[in-house]
């Protein structure tokens, strides 16, 4: 009996790694003995609200930008993006001399918008409740012969993502779970990669919020499922389902994932911020908000975390902690 090769491999992530070196921010990892108490665990986070432009996806964004060959980095290069990988893209063409066009949802946050712009991208927006931003970007590429780079559904994306979760294993040490947002499953997919890769029996769970469940009810089908666009704060959680490659990958990777509610997501930033003296994005509070609520039942001693990102702006994040009161 054979098994079908995964798209990427701990290779890879480590190729990315070594890409990335010198480009992408070593970002910190953090503790809190109060945070430890509450949980009855060692809690180790991964604070990639600290990357380039706020968030992870600069990492897998700029691994695949600059594998581009010249002539197709001189024509440009598109996204889709609710905002942070449109970021991404953005500093990655600008860093690489090139230009970006990003197809981004009329709703997406103001400051995502205006980070996005202010990197230099062309922004094209959509109604993400009634327009397939696949469809637009792919129609767009090839209308202007630009380099698709989408934001978790591509191998050297997945890599590049996953040198979060090696760097934590590297400067934290052993690790007995890991616990990973999950929107179109490219980080958590490449974390696993990573982890499982060094240490196999590593636990690998993945955060939802309860109205973005794709991921989980895909888990538990054994097949990517659709669900209508979900309503909730973690707008870079908020997909019908996971990618094909992601799925490929976190199906055999992934041990369990955990569902959080908005409330929870908010008590959580408002934990990093009173506790941890961080801004966290709503999608990037979503593990810390499993822990904090009890979602994962017990722990292991030590636990890692990874914060995808603090885009928020100041407005829309006192609007939401206050909402956690």
């Amino acid at each position: 009996m054979t098994t079908t090769p995964l798209p990427i491999t701990l290779d890879d992530v480590r190729d990315a790694a070594a890409r990335l070196k010198g480009v992408a921010h070593r970002t910190p990892v953090l503790r809190s003995t109060t945070l430890d108490r509450i949980v009855g665990a060692e809690v180790l986070l991964k604070c990639e609200n600290f990357q380039r432009v706020g968030a992870f996806k600069f990492r897998g964004a700029y691994n695949a930008a600059s594998r581009l060959a010249p002539e197709q980095l001189a024509r440009g290069i598109a996204a889709y993006s609710s905002g942070n990988h449109a970021q991404a893209v953005a500093l990655a063409a600008r860093e690489l001399g090139t230009t970006a066009v990003i197809v981004m949802p009329e709703d997406a946050p103001r400051s995502k918008r205006a980070a996005t712009a202010g990197y230099g991208a062309e922004i094209v927006t959509y109604d993400r409740y009634a327009g397939d931003r696949v469809a637009i970007a792919e129609a767009l590429a090839a209308d202007r012969g630009l380099a698709l780079i989408p934001p978790y559904e591509h191998p050297h994306v997945m890599a590049g993502q996953g040198t979060a979760a090696l760097e934590l294993l590297q400067d934290a040490g052993e690790l007995d779970a890991l616990l990973v947002p999950v929107g179109g499953g490219g980080l958590i997919a490449g974390s696993a990669t990573a982890v499982k890769g060094l240490r196999p029996g590593i636990r690998v769970a993945g955060v939802e919020p309860e109205a973005g469940d794709d991921t989980k009810r895909s888990l538990e089908a054994g097949r990517r499922v659709e669900i209508p666009v979900p309503r909730t704060i973690a707008d870079g959680q908020a997909l019908h389902t996971p990618g094909e490659l992601t799925f490929s990958v976190n199906r055999r990777l992934v041990d369990e994932i955990a569902l959080v509610s908005d409330g929870e997501i908010r008590a959580a930033m408002r934990f990093a911020f009173e506790r941890l003296k961080i801004v966290v994005e709503p999608s990037g509070a979503t593990p810390l908000a499993a822990l904090l609520a009890g979602r994962l039942g017990d722990l292991p001693r030590r636990v890692g975390l990874i914060v995808s990102g603090g885009n928020i702006d100041a407005g829309r994040f006192a609007e939401l902690c206050g909402e956690a009161v």
